[in-house]
């Protein structure tokens, strides 16, 4: 029987010690780098470093339109923001890159799926019901729930003198000040010094995508999304790719400060947990989106959409992706999706959004009925019973009650 792995592998500290820590439990150990658009990483370094510490093998697959195609843009149509202001920038990845060590698992006879989350938050809950949801006989191995594993690694400190004892070249430190985790959609920052909410995290954080509001362009910039059917499409009109929709946006909203957050969220597993992130891109595709939404909608359905909304935030957060409910709940929103198509321009400036104008051809928007001037098919005498029919219940509890006032 084999007796090798898959191991979700990002090149970092934690998992470069994985690679070393399942080949001395006896496994050979293959190597998934999952490339979702992470700027500024070196791949063939990292994939080197795997096969020197003694992976059998380590490769790479880029997902990167996938994520922005298939995940992140059917979660903007909903809306979807954790807790009111979460864009799920991390949540929305954890099932794909499970779905993707799974493949790798197949092709190369692997038995199990091992992944470094730490066992206190979120993401061992998302690759699991990913995984589990995928292919219900997989074996999932997750060290940090370990506890022999735990004693061996109590901190960092440890896992450092590990890899200098075997030779595993890291770019971590003992006093690093934060943890970081990235895709094109965002760049999460948690742990060190964020952990005491009074902290301002504005300087202790080396933001990888955005300028300060501060140090941002005293002149406004202005951006032009196109969207057909609820999918951004084009950009300043000119037709774009899903990644490439987002990787662009991210580098103009990026040089204006827009998308920065900072929130005290509530995680699936009980605690509570200070989180910085920066998603410039996704902010004004949500903006856009939300914008066009106004013009093309019906207002009955879309306030449906929105009482929705919180509980597609909450699944995808705690990573319920693949699911029958979620399956429904997609379906719906592509039916309801089908007449946001139009453009918008926003104005971006100094890490604000504005938007400039909004235009579709599936306009429900009426001028010259929404006019105060004379005109369309609105009589304001009709309002007189229209509102005696509404005012039936008020009047009859108003005499029954007798509020006083």
């Amino acid at each position: 029987m084999s007796n090798s792995v898959v191991l979700a592998y990002s090149g970092g500290l934690d998992t470069s010690v994985l690679v070393g820590w399942l080949m001395d439990q006896g496994y050979d150990v293959h190597c998934l780098y999952v490339d979702l658009g992470q700027p500024g990483e070196d791949r063939e370094a990292m994939l080197k470093k795997a096969l020197d510490i003694g992976a059998k093998t380590a490769v790479a697959v880029d997902v990167t339109e996938e994520l922005c195609r298939d995940f992140a843009f059917p979660v903007l149509q909903w809306q979807a923001r954790y807790e009111n202001i979460y864009l799920l920038g991390t949540s929305i990845a954890r099932p794909l890159i499970a779905k993707a060590c799974l493949q790798r698992a197949r092709e190369v006879g692997a038995t199990a799926f091992v992944h470094g989350a730490t066992g206190k938050g979120n993401d061992q809950c998302r690759f699991q019901l990913a995984a589990e949801a995928l292919d219900p006989t997989v074996k999932i191995i997750a060290p940090w729930r370990m506890e022999s594993f735990r004693k061996q690694f109590p901190g960092r400190t440890e896992m450092l003198a590990y890899c200098e004892q075997k030779k595993i070249p890291v770019k971590a430190t003992t006093k690093k000040p934060y943890s970081s985790d990235e895709n094109c959609l965002h760049i999460s920052y948690e742990a060190g010094k964020l952990e005491d909410p009074a902290v301002d995290g504005i300087p202790v954080i080396d933001f990888g995508m955005t300028v300060s509001p501060q140090e941002a362009p005293d002149k406004e910039t202005s951006v032009t999304i196109g969207f057909k059917s609820g999918v951004p499409v084009s950009l300043n009109g000119k037709e774009v790719s899903a990644a490439q929709m987002v990787l662009q946006l991210n580098d103009i909203a990026g040089k204006n400060g827009v998308g920065r957050i900072d929130i005290v969220e509530n995680r699936f597993v009980g605690m509570k947990s200070r989180g910085v992130y920066e998603s410039p891109g996704m902010t004004c595709l949500y903006a856009a989106h939300q914008s066009l939404e106004q013009l093309t909608l019906d207002r009955d359905a879309v306030h449906l959409r929105d009482r929705i909304s919180p509980e597609v935030a909450e699944m995808v957060y705690y990573g319920f992706w693949y699911c029958a409910k979620m399956d429904a709940l997609m379906a719906f929103i592509n039916e309801l999706q089908k007449p946001v198509t139009g453009e918008v321009t926003l104005g971006l400036y100094k890490g604000n959004v504005r938007v400039m104008s909004r235009t579709s051809p599936q306009s429900l928007y009426d001028e010259a009925i929404a006019s105060m001037e004379a005109g369309g098919d609105y009589n304001q005498t009709d309002a007189e019973g229209f509102l005696r029919i509404l005012g039936v219940p008020l009047r009859v509890q108003g005499r029954v009650r007798l509020r006083d006032y």
